[in-house]
């Protein structure tokens, strides 16, 4: 109905003002040197192309060469040149650009302080004034110059910057795009020249710019989630899903309440998700002296660890599942961490237990239920780090032959980088060749070994000098067939091969199934490979992807390929540019456009997708930091020592199960086990084929799989605690079973007889 209101004076201006105001494009890195610039160049002359009249104006090339040849016809308004001490500055030219008035004008360094004479004492505030004019702008900036990551960048990696802009800068943009570059790439444009090597030495270390790197990517994925939620809003897609995840605690003042809190607060820094902590209790009752004392320790807490909290009224004790499960569902909630109940079973039979009245009801949501660690003396829940020291003696140590041979393995084994996207057409490939003609300058021997350029013309030229390796011809049920030949590069031997998408199923009759195999075989064989693939097609995320798109992708690539890769770097690009590229033809033939842009392309499928790659890859750098170096991790520490059980059926959900248990062991640096337990006559071939299949993915994601007899279904809860504690399990991972009526209520099901019997773990009840 709100479409029908009849806006007032006040809203019709506002709307006619932003009719007239410029549009603001903001590219963001981690340091100097990762190319904003040269992306922000290129953009311009792009629209010029398309005839917008573009201009730059106070723009530093730095003397790169790169990012000079971009700059081409693009005309310039000087900028007004002043000195800081010996460092020349450039503030903008307000009035010559006003006289000119362009569409657009392209400037660098957003937070930039101007001369004391300027109309404005800051450079975001000329580009306010120049957009209220209807210029638009495009423009450029460093992480830690946002003020609300300049103290934890100071933290991390001790840098300090004088010019900052306000926190809120972020929200003023009409678009943000992330330049993403690794830490390698970097460090080789120092050793080449190509950066100044005194712009701050502290900035260009390694394990800084990775820490600054995440905190880039971090940002930029919390910037689209806001997007994502405002699109959601706006179209009102209340319970879409989400590519964050949100962390639910249900904490009582009393003296547990902190340590679930705690827990919760591990979990999200782990899987980088928001923490919530709600307190159900009945409205004006009053706090007794102890409840008291715990709600101050447990409000200090939540402050300390910057958590969302709320208190939130219940009439009866028995209304809590009810009003929790509520909660949850209006805040997008992703799992609810809960305490065990601490109840006998008659009393729970008797008197009811408020987890299996949640579980019960729950649908959407998982649920962690913690564990009872309070007769553990001494155990903490959040343990602290521990490195391996390394002995003095360790030095003079002989190695094995088995590790000589594995050192000189590694060392002949060709280096692997990636390049990641959101989806098709954000300019993965583009990018591939782009470092390959980079690398053919430098005199390095680079063949393309697989290309797929999909007839889009700037791919195309891409290929500049570059020789391709002409594809093998497989001959299959009397059709010729065409795949990448991978003897012929072999036999060619260069240094380094491009072969586009990762995730590739091979042709009937190839040597290997997927190309990710013969990307490996490449690498054995001392090639250097850089590759291409879309986030969809990581393995782990196959569920999230489905729940995101309503699309299973069905080529996959498992994640410790990724993590074979010496670089993984993204490729970002905003929803709006890519729909753009998609209308201009530049992705799909024009039969499939509108097609694409009505299913896979839409709004919100790009948004969350673009979130899940900005997160996954900060995920990446994340571990790769703590490769580096233990106490580099942004988030935090893990137990001592974790072992994740995962019990799964037959059924179609016990995929979902599996990559949620290695999701979890993998950022909990946890050995995990996946347990079939079958009862009832021996396996039928069709049963034994699909618990093949369960193995097969077990195996490729890292875990291992044993199928477990068992006399009957009431034992398969007991059976599962048995294995769990041989195992000595830390954390339970199953699902929750879809109940006849009849068993909603008997205190026998496999999750009653787990969350009973199974109260010194963690389990984690998925949905």
């Amino acid at each position: 109905m709100d479409s029908f209101k009849r806006k007032t004076p006040e809203e019709i201006l506002l709307s006619i003002s932003k009719l007239h105001q410029g549009k603001l494009k903001i590219y963001i890195g981690a340091v100097s040197g990762v190319g904003k610039t040269y992306h922000m160049l290129r953009e311009g002359q792009h629209l010029k192309q398309h005839g917008i009249d573009v201009v730059i104006c106070a723009v530093s090339t730095m003397s790169r060469p790169e990012t000079i040849e971009q700059l081409g016809d693009i005309e310039r308004v000087p900028s007004i040149h002043w000195t800081k001490g010996d460092v020349l500055q450039k503030d903008l030219n307000l009035d010559g650009l006003l006289e000119r008035n362009p569409e657009v004008v392209l400037v660098d360094g957003l937070a930039h302080r101007n001369r004391k004479e300027a109309k404005f004492p800051t450079r975001l505030e000329d580009i306010k004034f120049l957009l209220a004019r209807g210029i638009s702008v495009i423009t450029t900036l460093n992480v830690y110059e946002l003020e609300s990551i300049k103290e934890a960048a100071r933290k991390l990696t001790g840098i300090y910057v004088e010019e900052t802009v306000p926190s809120d800068t972020l929200e003023l943009a009409d678009e943000v795009r992330l330049i993403d570059v690794t830490p390698e790439k970097i460090l080789d444009r120092l050793s080449e020249g190509v950066l100044n090597k005194n712009q701050g030495r502290s900035v260009y270390q390694i394990g800084n710019i990775g820490k600054l790197r995440e905190l880039a990517l971090r940002l930029v994925a919390e910037d689209v989630n806001d997007s994502l939620k405002k699109y959601q809003e706006e179209n009102g897609l209340i319970d879409a899903p989400q590519a964050a995840e949100r962390i639910l605690v249900s904490a009582q003042y009393h003296w547990n309440g902190s340590i679930h809190i705690l827990r919760g607060y591990q979990i999200a820094k782990r899987l980088n998700g928001d923490l919530y902590v709600v307190n159900f209790a009945r409205p004006h009752a009053e706090l007794s002296k102890e409840e008291a004392s715990f709600k101050r320790s447990i409000l200090k807490l939540i402050k300390k660890i910057e958590a969302s909290f709320e208190e939130v009224p219940i009439t009866h004790k028995r209304k809590l599942p009810e009003v929790l499960l509520n909660y949850a569902k209006h805040h997008h909630v992703t799992r609810i961490v809960l305490g065990q109940s601490r109840q006998s079973r008659w009393q729970e039979i008797w008197q009811g237990s408020i987890v299996n009245r949640i579980l019960r009801k729950a649908k959407l949501v998982d649920l962690y239920v913690v564990a009872d660690r309070a007769r553990s003396n001494g155990e903490r829940i959040l343990p602290v780090r521990h490195t391996r020291t390394k002995q003095p003696e360790d030095a003079y140590r002989r190695l094995t032959h088995k590790q000589v041979e594995e050192n000189i393995s590694k060392m002949k084994r060709g280096q692997l980088k990636v390049y990641i996207g959101a989806a098709p057409g954000v300019g993965k490939t583009y990018a591939m060749l782009r470092e390959g003609n980079d690398l053919l300058k430098k005199g390095i021997d680079v063949m393309i070994g697989l290309l797929e350029t999909h007839e889009r013309a700037e791919t195309t030229e891409q290929i500049g000098a570059l020789k391709l390796i002409p594809r093998a011809q497989i001959l299959y049920h009397g059709t010729k067939l065409e795949d990448m030949d991978v003897q012929a590069i072999i036999e060619r031997n260069p240094e380094v091969v491009l072969v586009d998408e990762l995730a590739h199923t091979n042709v009937p009759g190839s040597t290997n199934k997927k190309r990710y195999e013969d990307i490996i075989e490449l690498l054995n064989a001392g090639i250097s490979v850089v590759s291409t693939m879309n986030v969809q097609h990581l393995e782990s995320l196959n569920d999230a992807v489905e729940q995101i798109t309503g699309v299973r992708v069905r080529e996959t690539v498992p994640d410790h390929v990724l993590r074979l890769a010496d670089e993984a770097q993204l490729i970002d690009v905003s929803p709006n540019s890519l729909q753009q590229r998609m209308k201009e033809g530049k992705i799909y033939s024009a039969d499939k456009i509108d097609q694409a842009l009505n299913h896979f392309f839409r709004t919100g499928n790009l948004i969350a997708l673009r979130e899940l790659s900005l997160r996954e890859i900060a995920d990446d750098v994340d571990e790769r930091l703590e490769a580096w170096e233990r106490d580099s991790s942004l988030r935090g520490p893990w137990r001592r020592k974790e072992t994740i059980f995962v019990g799964v059926t037959l059924g179609a959900n016990s995929e979902r199960l599996i990559r949620h248990g290695f999701r979890i062991a993998y950022r909990l640096k946890a050995d995990w086990h996946v347990n079939y337990i079958h009862t009832g006559e021996p396996l039928s071939d069709e049963k034994r084929k699909r618990a093949d299949l369960l193995q097969q993915l077990t195996v490729r994601l890292g875990g291992a799989f044993e199928i477990i007899e068992a006399g009957s279904r009431k034992s398969i809860g007991r059976i599962m605690l048995d294995q769990a504690n041989r195992y000595e399990s830390t954390q339970m991972i199953i699902g929750q079973s879809n109940h006849s009526f009849r068993d909603k209520w008997s205190p026998n099901t496999v999750e009653r007889t787990i969350l009973r019997y199974g109260r010194h773990m963690d389990i984690l009840l998925i949905h």
